[in-house]
């Protein structure tokens, strides 16, 4: 007799296999399984095909010509099979898809997947686990809790902080600038934004940020009705690393003019630059004047995962709360990232029982995780694809990827300083390479209109795709490095392919 394969679950196959009614056929539940098995496979050989078949990671598609391929669909009429729908997604979606995992790209923060995190994707779609309430996924709870131990201890906090599972790191940063408010409002005054709403002397809060720290502290100050105007931009030294001495001239200074510093946010891989602000000294200007310290290290985390660079994160230990994005840095399927605290009674400021979903005579010893979350109940459970990672692959053999990356950019680097014809603007921390083409032959006025021709022209190729940004008015491309697939050759490469396109300009 035919039984399942794991042990501890012997029951046969015959008695849990039910016939389906042909108008539920398309739910999964007991009787849908060779429905299930044929779509999955289905959907199996449309990604072998996507991995076998691209060789570029874009296919050039114009925006005109994909929009009239959508003005075809119906969806008032429903295709007849799996067949069909395949053919459909593979021509409108996968056919034009960017191709993350290929050497040629290499613009955004966009990381190439392991393919445990996408096994475990099955699971995780399949049974639908919501992890806001334990009574919804009592095993999925857990995973995701001691997975937020692991990532607090190797920031270096101690048993008692605490964290949750996120969207992104936009979201993590809301919730470090929402917990620095919160916190300093109860603790300076006794006042609680969360019932009250915002104290009188909250337009004179104050939140310090690098002027090169990520867009979403501003979206998060204006959501918290502190504004933009609660941002105090601190000027960067020559890598674009947060200027600490800066940093404490703003803050007394802010304090003279008779406003309430209340957080500094230090950022642990910027965007643009992949620098790390000096976390340390940041963090103990902090603790002087008693303010909240947020690191926002949705990029700069995966140097958690090599001894070799882990020296760069120190310092981050002192922080008060960190954002994390394993979906970035550690290798995950978007999305998956998480939000730590060092303290795990901070989080008791987000805490709201309702009845219909986490009563207080149902708490569960604290294990409940959409008490730690923010207008997030129904929540995937991303965790177990870092899961799947970390018990198959280890941290060992992620930390080598990163290692990986981060001596390829080196080289890179130095490969694009000795080329007469690239301009490098600065070297990177992790992996971000900031440089234009720009011959002698050009005049300096025309080298910006020259670079957004490069990119565009390899953009509607889609041979090559970089990204590009201002800094001080110029325009620049931009390596952002995330694949440890990415060798010198293909940098040569790419480089070779940036110059002839620059050298055809106004031809």
């Amino acid at each position: 007799m035919s039984t399942t394969a794991f042990a501890g679950w012997e029951q046969p196959l015959q008695d849990i296999v039910l016939p389906v009614k042909e108008t539920y056929k398309d739910i999964f539940h007991q009787g849908s399984a060779a429905e299930y098995e044929n779509a999955i496979n289905g959907a199996r050989e449309l990604v072998t095909n996507f991995l076998h078949r691209n060789r570029q990671p874009f296919s050039g598609v114009s925006s005109t010509a994909l929009r009239a391929a959508f003005a075809a669909v119906d969806f008032d009429t429903p295709l007849p099979d799996y067949e069909s729908l395949l053919q459909e997604v593979q021509e409108l979606y996968v056919k034009h898809a960017t191709a993350f995992h290929l050497p040629a790209y290499i613009a955004h923060l966009n990381c190439p997947v392991v393919i445990p995190a996408v096994a475990a994707e099955v699971l995780i779609a399949a049974i639908n686990s919501s992890q806001d309430t334990w009574d919804q996924s009592a095993g999925g709870t857990l995973m995701e809790q001691q997975l937020i131990s692991w990532t607090a201890r190797e920031i270096g906090f101690g048993t008692v902080a605490d964290g949750v599972f996120t969207a992104g790191g936009s979201q993590s940063n809301l919730m470090g600038l929402l917990l620095a408010r919160d916190h300093y409002a109860i603790t300076n005054g006794g006042h609680n934004i969360k019932k009250q709403g915002l104290p009188g002397d909250a337009s004179r809060y104050r939140i310090f940020i690098s002027e090169k720290a990520h867009f979403s502290n501003h979206k998060g100050a204006a959501l918290l009705g502190l504004g933009e105007q609660a941002l105090v931009e601190i000027k960067t030294d020559a890598r674009f690393r947060m200027d600490a001495e800066l940093l404490e001239e703003a803050i007394a200074r802010e304090i003279q003019q008779g406003n309430i510093p209340i957080a500094v946010v230090a950022t642990a891989g910027t965007t643009d630059f992949g620098n790390l602000d000096p976390l340390a000294d940041i963090g103990r200007i902090a603790a002087k004047y008693n303010l909240w310290y947020h690191i926002d290290a949705a990029y700069g985390c995966g140097l958690l995962l090599t001894e070799k660079y882990r020296h760069l994160l120190n310092g981050m230990e002192t922080a008060h709360s960190v954002t994390i994005d394993y979906h970035k840095s550690f290798f995950q399927p978007i999305s998956s990232s998480a939000f730590i605290v060092k303290d795990k009674q901070y989080l008791r400021l987000l805490r709201m029982h309702v009845d219909y979903l986490n009563p207080k005579d149902e708490d569960y010893d604290d294990l409940n995780q959409i008490n730690k979350s923010i207008m997030q109940s129904t929540r995937r459970f991303d965790a177990l694809k870092l899961w799947f990672t970390l018990r198959l692959m280890g941290k060992q053999k992620l930390g080598a990827y990163t290692e990986t990356i981060i001596e390829t950019a080196e080289k890179a680097a130095e490969v694009i300083g000795l080329d007469p014809e690239l301009e490098l603007l600065s070297y990177s921390d992790i992996g971000v390479i900031l440089f234009r083409y720009a011959p002698e032959q050009y005049n300096p006025a025309d080298l910006d209109a020259l670079n957004q021709y490069i990119k565009k022209t390899m953009f509607n190729t889609g041979l090559v795709l970089v990204a590009s940004t201002r800094v001080n008015g110029n325009f620049y491309l931009k390596f952002t490095m995330l694949n440890p697939l990415t060798t010198l050759d293909d940098v040569h490469f790419i480089l070779n392919t940036i110059k002839e396109t620059g050298a055809a300009w106004r031809q």
